[in-house]
């Protein structure tokens, strides 16, 4: 039998707590890739905030730091300026770098601090409930919209990517998804990317956004859920290369 998948090593072989289909599952196996192929586990260092992915270090083996909500692109900051030789990262859901964490990431952005943002958007808020995000589109059904986001009342999906492309700070700006194989793949390469411009030592923040399934709070299945993002969520949220 052919084999058609290995672990890398630093991705840790661990029963997972995510909900079935959701796509955190892949963006971690993406990111355990990418430090391994650029042989960069000794030097780099995680940050993970309040949100789903706040168990992060339970699946990556690299040093880890868990912080506040909100606060990673404020720590990565300090950590990058204290270790300027290591490769420093944040990974964060929408309703923490786009809500609570807006103004930190805004900064970072605009201080072009020399670090890689790897941004999950599923476009609601996942740990606490299924509550409306900033990321949730016009008439997408959460637990504090029940008859659909409304512009009028709620106010209009933020797209974080477009508004940090123009930054003079920034230097990568992309956005894929998790919704098929090829998606997966573009995704990977725009990781990947993102933490060269670091290790070349390039002034600038980077950021990789990825549209990310929920099946569970979407009410869908994960088959449907990856059909979404293809059919519903890049619409809102383009995919490219907006910047870099």
């Amino acid at each position: 039998m052919k084999t058609a998948f290995t672990r890398t090593p630093t991705y840790k072989d661990v029963p997972t707590h995510y909900c079935p289909g959701c796509g955190h599952g892949i963006a971690h196996r993406l990111l355990a890739e990418t430090i391994d192929e650029l042989d960069i586990h000794e030097r780099t260092i995680g940050i993970a905030p309040v949100g789903c992915a706040v168990l992060e270090y339970d699946y990556i083996d690299v040093d880890m730091v868990e912080v506040a909500h909100g606060r990673a692109p404020a720590v990565a900051t300090g950590m990058k300026r204290t270790n300027p030789d290591k490769i420093i990262f944040s990974y964060q859901g929408d309703g923490d770098l786009a809500s609570i964490g807006a103004g930190e990431i805004l900064h970072a952005g605009h201080r072009g601090e020399q670090i890689t943002v790897i941004f999950i958007n599923n476009a609601v808020y996942g740990m606490t409930g299924g509550q409306m995000a900033p990321t949730t589109m016009i008439n997408q059904v959460t637990a504090t919209t029940p008859k659909g986001r409304t512009s009028a009342g709620q106010g209009y999906p933020l797209q974080v990517s477009e508004l940090l492309a123009t930054l003079p700070g920034t230097i990568y700006i992309e956005r894929c998804a998790l919704s098929s194989p090829a998606e997966i793949r573009k995704t990977k390469k725009a990781i990947k990317h993102a933490f060269e411009l670091q290790i070349e030592g390039s002034p600038g923040m980077s950021l990789v956004e990825v549209l990310s399934p929920c099946p569970t709070y979407w009410r869908m299945s994960p088959v449907d859920a990856m059909k979404w993002i293809g059919e519903e969520m890049v619409k809102v949220f383009p995919l490219g290369r907006l910047k870099g």
